[in-house]
């Protein structure tokens, strides 16, 4: 999935005409707290609430005020990993989307990313989840795959995170299947280590069940 596919129809953009208040309004008209600013297709940068409440005199227009705008963009052909890394990087509510001409197209909504990378790891799709622990060296993507389809069973989606002191792996595997022990049976006979269970017949480790939830609403951490 594409930046192009992501871009919010509603989200205005402003002009250095549009006062500090208009902006005010519009963030608070559509839950956001970043607006672009943008002339003639040439996207200054972006403007937050924080920049507004600063300002002496926030009902003159934006254009007479010595602002310093980040200008955070991604090109409408970049990957939605792309718009997650910098929205997640940057702690944006929308990221502003640029053609290679570097003319502005719109921007993608932080609601918007989350509904479409939700579909992406098949968060709506019936199913359970199991967390499995590794060390780098030992990770085999090939191998897993095997042991869940000879466990009569289908990957719906699968993501890696990695513990930061340990350097342990944590390989978070969604299932067409809440019934979990076949696969389990399968990953201990292989010696894997399951470090938790998400299944309607499981119990779920609560360290591991708020990772898999920051991970879901990683935009707004």
């Amino acid at each position: 999935m594409l930046a192009k596919d992501l871009i919010s129809d509603i989200i205005p953009a402003l002009k250095t005409s549009d006062t500090g208040l208009d902006a005010l309004n519009w963030m608070e008209a559509f839950k956001v707290s970043h607006l672009p600013i943008v002339n003639n297709k040439v996207f200054l940068g972006l403007v937050s609430d924080t920049d507004i409440y600063e300002l002496n005199t926030a009902g003159e227009p934006l254009g007479n005020h010595r602002l310093s705008l980040m200008k955070p963009y991604i090109f409408a052909h970049q990957h939605i990993y792309d718009v997650i890394e910098i929205a997640s990087r940057l702690k944006l509510s929308i990221v502003p989307v640029l053609t290679i001409e570097q003319e502005f197209t719109g921007v993608i909504t932080q609601y918007d990313l989350m509904q479409q990378f939700s579909e992406l790891i098949a968060a709506h799709t019936p199913g359970g989840i199991i967390q499995i622990e590794i060390a780098p060296r030992d990770y085999a993507l090939s191998e897993l795959a095997r042991i869940v389809e000879d466990s009569d069973s289908k990957i719906l989606s699968l993501y890696v995170t990695q513990e930061p002191l340990s350097g342990q792996l944590f390989i978070t595997i969604k299932l067409n299947r809440t019934d979990l022990q076949p696969v389990i049976n399968g990953f201990e006979r292989y010696g894997y280590k399951i470090r938790a269970e998400y299944g309607s017949e499981s119990h779920m480790d609560e360290t591991a069940k708020r990772n898999y939830e920051s991970l879901i609403r990683y935009l707004s951490v």
